[in-house]
């Protein structure tokens, strides 16, 4: 039973009552698992990129000057798991006593720490509270050093979102993800008049400071003589979904009301779709490299690019055909078989009884839809989304990124194939979002709405669900025509803990 402030709390997120009934149910059915029949390995799902790399880079280019991309970047992820273990040890009131997991990453940190492109602002944020960061390192008083680290007044990096963090050290300055992104943005996306069209989506609590800081670093950085179309969105609130408690009816906190949760990445389906681009390359907040590292990222990510444009050039030339004539038994030949090989088309088990009228229809009803090309590296025990070969329910396959939670894991088989997985998802995408006429697609129609999970959290000390949307390069793009190719390993550099920041390709030339 809704109360009237029930239905006030659902005007204001801008959810109908219709949705929440929709979830309650799915609450109650369960999400279905992933139905994996194998993985995508080299030749079967995921391609390599063709030796006529130039071709790709020549097409990335002409839809580069035309001003034909946007970079789009998932940005609202917080800093906090990247210092767990230095928590850890904050929290611990003697340090030597916490898990030797924790103290390693500890030692590691403060022996390396004027390697960190942060350590002169902690340096300043100690001498601000009257301490010297070299004298607590001396003495070993690292609770101090914790404290200006993670908290405010200091760095406030726990309570920070990762793109606001200094990742990378240069001569005369550092820079944050937001930053490299901006250059990135400046050296693969800006057109031929000299715009660099970047969106970050970021979360409601920080959109002011990331817009500030996105204009101080688009004066700082504009001696490269671009300017940036810089914007952010953050996640709707209409996308959040209900919580419920563990009979699966809705969740309210200590003063009666209805509890919402943020429903994960997926929901960042209505910001891309709202972005109105026309090609646009997704990439991960803290996947970024300092410069001198730029060069071979930028060279795969172009290549990905122009890979999407060749496709596409050919699916708009196909599509245009099919519509403007009536198509020859040979010229639907050469759709049906370049689709098959190049998209994963499966066709009806009735295509031999089809005439042409039918099969053009089909064709043209199959084709038409977004393609995107997703870069694979070969796994190496990362956690997150891999390639495989899903079932759909009429028994063909189709290509998917499948995550952990997807995964049916008491199921012997589901496991296994799991398991077997040679590659991984590392968010390198080119998508193109409009249609052979450029209209844009609606994409949530080319949505699985049963593609997300649901999990296990906690309220004020008591027990609950939440559900999270497909997510956004899982089920809500599991009907777009989707491309799988490898690329080497070094184009994947992201930043999951702070003793990543000392790996090579983080650290300046002269240290890697």
């Amino acid at each position: 039973m809704l109360t009237p402030q029930d239905h006030r709390h659902l005007e204001e997120h801008g959810i109908s009552l219709r949705e929440i009934e929709q979830h309650l149910d799915i609450f109650r059915r369960g999400v279905p698992f992933a139905r994996l029949a194998r993985p995508c390995v080299l030749d079967d799902g995921i391609r390599r990129l063709p030796p006529d790399v130039p071709n790709l880079l020549r097409h990335f280019e002409n839809a580069r000057a035309a001003g034909r991309i946007t970079r789009f970047v998932p940005a609202s992820g917080m800093a906090t798991r990247m210092f767990h273990e230095l928590q850890v040890c904050r929290l611990t009131t003697d340090s030597t006593q916490a898990p030797t997991s924790a103290r390693r990453v500890l030692k590691q940190f403060l022996d390396n720490l004027s390697k960190f492109a942060f350590a002169d602002d902690l340096a300043n944020a100690l001498k601000e509270q009257g301490r010297r960061l070299d004298t607590l390192i001396e003495k070993g008083h690292d609770h101090p050093i914790l404290d200006a680290l993670m908290d405010s007044p200091g760095l406030n990096y726990a309570g920070l979102p990762k793109g606001l963090l200094a990742f990378h050290r240069y001569s005369d300055s550092t820079r944050t993800p937001i930053e490299e992104h901006l250059v990135d943005a400046a050296a693969c996306v800006a057109d031929d008049k000299g715009h660099a069209r970047l969106h970050l989506t970021v979360s409601p609590e920080h959109r002011d400071a990331i817009r500030r800081h996105v204009e101080r670093a688009c004066r700082t950085l504009a001696r490269r003589a671009v300017t940036w179309d810089a914007d952010c969105s953050v996640q709707h609130p209409s996308t959040n979904t209900i919580a419920v408690d563990m009979d699966n009816r809705p969740f309210r906190d200590a003063r009666g009301n209805l509890l919402f949760q943020p429903s994960g990445h997926g929901a960042l389906l209505s910001n891309l779709h709202e972005l109105g681009g026309d090609l646009v390359c997704i990439k991960n907040i803290d996947n970024v490299v300092p410069d001198h590292v730029k060069p071979v990222t930028h060279h795969y990510h172009k290549a990905l690019g122009g890979l999407l444009v060749s496709i596409q050039d050919t699916l708009f030339a196909f599509l245009t055909q099919l519509e403007s004539e009536s198509p020859s038994s040979a010229l639907l030949k050469r759709v049906t078989e370049w689709a098959c090989h190049t998209l994963a088309m499966p066709l009806p088990d009735e295509w031999n009884t089809f005439d042409n009228a039918h099969r053009t229809r089909w064709l043209r009803a199959w084709l038409n839809r977004p393609l995107r090309v997703c870069g694979m590296i070969p796994a190496s025990g990362e956690p997150g989304g891999g390639p495989f070969w899903v079932e759909r329910n009429d028994g063909t396959g189709a290509l998917q990124i499948v995550e952990d939670a997807q995964v049916d894991h008491k199921n012997p088989r589901q496991r296994d194939i799991f398991n077997s997985s040679t590659h991984f998802h590392p968010v390198d995408l080119a998508c193109g979002v409009r249609d052979y006429k450029g209209r844009r697609f609606n994409l949530h129609q080319f949505a699985d709405p049963g593609a997300g999970w649901i999990s296990k959290k906690s309220h004020e000390g008591r027990a609950m669900k939440i559900m999270e949307r497909p997510g956004l390069w899982n089920g809500a793009m599991a009907k777009w025509h989707s491309v799988f190719v490898e690329v080497p390993r070094h184009t994947f550099n992201p930043v999951k803990t702070v003793l990543d920041l000392l790996l090579p390709t983080h650290q300046p030339p002269e240290r890697a």
